[in-house]
């Protein structure tokens, strides 16, 4: 008996679904070659070639010859003129702002000191300022820009882009941080919490790449964690996964901002080590401690190294609860390398089940004090939708063109 045909909608509707799926595996990794999309996508490599033509003739990808294991390879990136994209970082005591392009490339970036305690309006006016800055400094316009990713140091809510836990950030968990950049920007914005956005960074672009379940550590004024489990970051009920700042370690311990007494912010967080190191050294910045312990300064080592056991100890728990492959520490205390990598991972892996055919290892960012804002780009790209105007008939006609 023969086969009856597909119908010539559910061809045209098949070849849409491909496209759709080759783009967003494009947008997903920022640059892939065609047999690394074939590998992504599960279709053939006759496939993917075919659509990359079509849509480079439709000028929605742009091509370039790489090398991969000595061999020649066509690289395959969103092209630049499909739009533009802002990763923001607001720290404790910083503002880092990036620009980019769907290949993941920065084309443009600033990084401003904040004062302590600064103020949500202000800050927010200088992120919207500091947006406008760069895009004109590459000849680009707001139209340009797809969207704008924003990190935060604290928890939050994926569904309103609002911090969701008080006293964390006072001042700004009554403030729709999405809503007044979107306002005054013109832009779609996309609001979460730093660790999430270093998770996703180094699980898209650096030390995570290869794994499908990582967490990421940000060790810095506080400490929090970003979870992907499956290539997907876990971010729980209102955003509060990962907050391994507030797990309590000291009986009854400091009190929290969070209201709570004794969590490891208060053991390891920048006031607590600047407290410790007080009486011998002065009045220091986290920075200055960082430096010091990097310059060989014994008191600021030992007060890092008892930090990353600390911070070890915690992260064991979430490695038994989360079972990851790898973690991935940043944030500021990882600059001081394995002063601070050394105890953690120790502390690791005295309290992690080892499995014997995937023990878990402890990595350093490969992305740096980067990581965050590199998320923040990557998320307001990834959130984008990519309307694909690819006419059949034109395709074919581009596809002759380009052989």
């Amino acid at each position: 008996m023969s086969r009856r045909a597909p119908a010539a909608g559910s061809q045209s509707s098949l070849r849409d679904a491909n496209r759709n799926l080759v783009v967003e595996t494009v947008k997903r990794y920022g640059g892939l070659t065609q047999v690394e999309l074939s590998e992504a996508t599960g279709l053939s490599q006759a496939t993917v070639s075919t659509i990359v033509r079509e849509l480079l003739a439709a000028g929605v990808v742009d091509t370039a010859t790489t090398t991969r294991s000595g061999r020649r390879a066509q690289m395959v990136t969103l092209a630049r003129r499909v739009g533009l994209a802002a990763g923001v970082q607001i720290g404790h005591r910083h503002l880092r702002l990036v620009l980019g392009d769907f290949s993941h490339q920065v084309i443009a970036e600033q990084t401003l000191p904040l004062p302590a305690d600064h103020r949500v309006d202000t800050s927010l006016d200088r992120v919207a300022l500091l947006v406008v800055d760069l895009v004109e400094r590459v000849g680009a316009s707001l139209d340009d820009v797809v969207g704008l990713g924003v990190g935060l140091p604290a928890p939050v809510d994926a569904s309103t882009g609002m911090v969701s836990v008080r006293g964390i950030m006072p001042g700004w968990d009554t403030v729709h941080i999405g809503q007044v950049l979107s306002k005054r920007l013109g832009r779609p914005v996309y609001v979460d919490n730093d660790a999430n956005l270093g998770a996703i960074a180094e699980s898209t672009l650096g030390a995570a790449r290869q794994y499908s379940d990582s967490v990421f550590v940000r060790a810095s004024y506080g400490t929090g964690a970003g979870i992907v489990i499956n290539g997907q970051v876990h971010r729980g009920v209102a955003g509060t996964a990962g907050e391994i700042g507030h797990v309590q370690v000291a009986f009854p311990g400091e009190l929290c901002r969070c209201g709570n007494r004794g969590c490891l912010d208060t053991v390891v967080g920048a006031s607590a080590l600047i407290d410790r190191l007080r009486v011998s050294s002065g009045p220091l910045a986290l920075r200055d401690v960082v430096q010091r312990a990097i310059d060989g300064d014994e008191r600021c080592g030992k007060v890092v190294a008892e930090a990353g056991a600390m911070i070890g100890m915690v992260v064991a728990g979430l490695g038994v609860a989360v079972n990851p492959q790898l973690v991935v520490v940043g944030g500021e205390l990882a600059e001081t390398g394995e002063l601070l990598l050394r105890p953690l991972r120790e502390a690791v892996r005295r309290n992690v089940l080892l499995n014997q055919i995937s023990p878990l290892e402890v990595v350093a960012a490969s992305l740096g004090s980067r990581a965050e804002v590199i998320g923040a780009l990557v998320l307001a790209l990834q959130s984008t939708a990519l309307p694909l105007r690819v006419d059949d008939d034109q395709a074919a006609v581009g596809v002759g063109a380009a052989q």
